[in-house]
């Protein structure tokens, strides 16, 4: 209706489906309808607690038997893993599914959309039957050419009530003539039914010049035919009442006539006044995130290797245990070689052999750098690279060396993080040869592809590598972005930038309901619809909180800390009525108090509040310190009090002018203690023992 209207008015608009199961719909390849279109549908899932999941709509198509089969094929498969699942629903859908320990809801919540039934796709073909043929048009098409026919035939029945309206007012005005003039004395003395027409008509002629129409001989019989009792109980004014009301009527119809389009917007407007309640929109509509199954389908197969073999499987159980992965991932491997193979989890898988390292692949993977060393050729120099692996071909073998026969792989390493660490290389004994050993920063490398050459380390015979020192992350902190239209994270600059991430970093997360917890960003978090706060945790930077306690019925102030990150807690009390009304995460918040008016009395001022200044930090279950004794309005934040984070300076090395070494008196020692003499004073390097 909504759209009709728009249309009529020269609006744009666009329709989308809804079902009757609700549900959540994805309309962006919609296509109006029309054949290549598809609607992506999932079912509402949220989180009860960490250890169960609540199904309260389900996706059109299915039904609850139909949508609890596929989650138990599912797990059969090793795709999910639930513990149990429990169908109690009755008028409304409510499908409970228990987790094992351990189990992330978030991921089981991908999941369920990735290998269940709890997504579908549905692909519309919207068609319209003209001239007996079948037509496809789009669903807008479709509504313009419906309402275009619905105010066609709203002028069709205008019309028609114009020309009943009309004829109404002609037969009232013929009757009062008639009446009033009392014509109907002229055929007293007719003999003939032509006679009396005639007489009628005569008398009706000098009275009849008003008239719209000309008066027919149906007119005149209609006249005949109105009984002595209506004339005697004639009444003139009522029948001039009933002739204006009938004018009045024309002069609208006319006008509804000469404004048809406004007459057409009412009547939608009518339509979904009378009929509308009730029927609002069942399908929340939302763009959907990719879920990519392999990153959230249960891994629970086992992955061996035999690496002097070379062979990778699920089925080499007398092998070396690898990892657990799932059924549908890549593995990567390398061997001593300098080849690299991507491949699919199969039961046994021939590479090549001295096989040196494998791993569950990650498409698009630009953090896992791999640090490698090789020897080119026989006798060759060698050389030092850093890579990653983001896309390749798979089952396909790729040379990480120059490709120069007998070249062999010195040094490799697989870091998750980029990690570059530090080596010691040892030369063998050559003629010419001053330096035998020396150290190898790998942070000095740059990441370049996978077919560079790389930096050459040696021209000589390198005898070993060895590891001296590991080393940390050398890529930047990793930004992450919230994109609230899917409500999740992402690292594709889509939506409020966060901020940037190391591995230590958490995000703090606060709902309206005052629960508040830290988290480690994972791209497949999922976050609760009434979440109010979501941004990069501070320890250092407290949390103000204003809630209303239930049993006291005030407002109280609290300003704490995190101090369990890794544990869900309250704000608020635990009291019923007791809920969040204002959180901030700034250092100086400022609040604004709108007191409610007494009877009888002035309205209070509006108080500002230095939060700061007004409670000290303490823990998160103290109950904080009431904010006002008066009846509140409202409470408003105000722009916060400029503050600077402190510089944290780093420790500098002091050269120091005249060192000399101070050597503490000691007196004579047992005997007993003399062997240590020589350890205690290996420690001293210029400090006093005090002990």
């Amino acid at each position: 209706i909504d759209a009709s209207i728009k249309h009529l008015r020269g609006q744009r608009f666009k329709i989308y489906p809804d079902f009757p199961t609700a549900g959540i719909i994805d309309v962006t390849n919609y296509n109006d309808g029309l054949r290549g279109g598809k609607i992506r549908v999932r079912a509402r899932i949220s989180q009860v607690n960490k250890n169960s999941l609540v199904i309260s709509e389900i996706p059109y198509g299915t039904n609850t038997s139909s949508l609890i089969d596929s989650i138990l094929k599912a797990n059969d498969k090793g795709k999910i893993k639930i513990k149990k699942i429990e169908d109690n629903t009755a008028a409304d859908v409510e499908i409970l599914i228990h987790l094992p320990s351990g189990i992330s809801p978030d991921k089981t919540i991908d999941a369920l959309y990735a290998f269940t039934a709890c997504e579908s796709s549905i692909s519309p073909l919207s068609c319209i039957i003209e001239d007996n043929k079948p037509l496809f048009i789009g669903v807008q098409e479709m509504l313009i050419r419906s309402t275009d026919f619905t105010v066609e035939l709203l002028k069709l029945e205008l019309e028609l009530q114009l020309r009943e309206l009309e004829e109404q007012w002609h037969f009232a005005s013929l009757e009062r003539i008639f009446i009033e003039n009392r014509i109907y004395r002229d055929i007293e003395e007719e003999e003939t039914w032509e006679g009396v027409i005639s007489a009628i008509d005569k008398g009706l002629k000098p009275h009849i010049k008003h008239l719209k129409r000309t008066v027919t001989e149906e007119d005149i019989t209609r006249l005949t035919e109105i009984r002595i009792k209506r004339i005697s109980k004639f009444d003139i004014d009522k029948a001039q009442q009933l002739i204006d009301s009938l004018e009045a009527r024309i002069a609208e119809t006319k006008h509804h006539l000469e404004h048809l389009v406004d007459f057409a917007i009412n009547y939608f407007k009518e339509l979904k006044k009378n009929y509308g309640k009730g029927r609002t929109r069942k399908s929340e509509i939302r763009v959907f995130d990719e879920i990519e199954a392999t990153k959230v389908v249960i891994r629970n197969t086992k992955l061996y290797v035999n690496r002097e073999e070379g062979f990778v499987g699920t089925s080499l159980k007398r092998d070396e245990y690898v990892t657990d992965c799932s059924d549908i991932d890549d593995i990567i491997v390398f061997t001593k070689k300098g080849q690299m193979m991507v491949t699919k989890v199969d039961a046994k898988t021939f590479i090549e052999k001295n096989i040196i390292h494998v791993a569950v692949f990650k498409k698009k993977d630009k953090r896992t750098t791999y640090n490698l060393i090789y020897k080119d050729g026989r006798g060759g120099a060698s050389y030092v690279k850093r890579f990653n692996v983001t896309s390749i071909t798979r089952d396909k073998l790729y040379d990480l060396t120059a490709g120069k026969p007998n070249s062999d792989i010195l040094y490799f390493t697989a870091n998750p993080n980029g990690e570059a660490e530090v080596v010691t290389i040892n030369l063998r004994q050559a003629k010419g040869v001053k330096k035998l050993k020396w150290d190898l920063d790998f942070s000095d490398v740059l990441i370049k592809g996978r077919a560079s050459k790389g930096n050459i380390v040696t021209k000589y015979s390198v005898k070993r590598i060895e590891l001296k020192e590991k080393g940390l992350s050398t890529l930047k902190p990793r930004k992450i972005w919230f994109d609230d239209t899917v409500q999740r994270l992402n690292v594709d600059d889509r939506g409020e930038l966060l901020g940037e991430f190391t591995s230590d970093d958490r995000l703090l997360i606060i709902n309206q309901k005052g629960v508040v917890k830290t988290a480690i960003p994972d791209l497949i978090m999922r976050f609760d619809d009434d979440m109010i706060v979501l941004e990069k945790w501070n320890p250092n930077k407290p949390i103000t909180a204003i809630y209303w306690e239930g049993e006291k019925e005030f407002f109280y102030v609290k300003r704490f800390n995190i101090e369990n990150a890794d544990r869900e807690e309250t704000i608020v009390t635990e009291h019923p009525k007791s809920y969040l009304e204002k959180i901030f995460t700034d250092y100086r918040p400022m609040a604004e108090i709108v007191f409610a008016k007494a009877r009888g009395q002035d309205r209070k001022a509006n108080a500002s509040v230095n939060l700061e200044e007004f409670i000290s930090v303490k823990g998160i279950s103290a109950m904080g310190n009431r904010l006002t004794k008066d009846k509140v309005l409202e409470i408003n934040a105000l722009p916060s009090l400029p503050y600077e984070e402190p510089e944290i300076h780093e420790p500098e090395d002091i050269e120091v002018v005249g060192e000399e070494n101070v050597t503490p008196s000691v007196d004579k020692a047992p005997a007993k203690q003399s062997k240590n003499a020589d350890d205690e004073e290996g420690d001293t390097e210029g400090q006093t023992k005090l002990f």
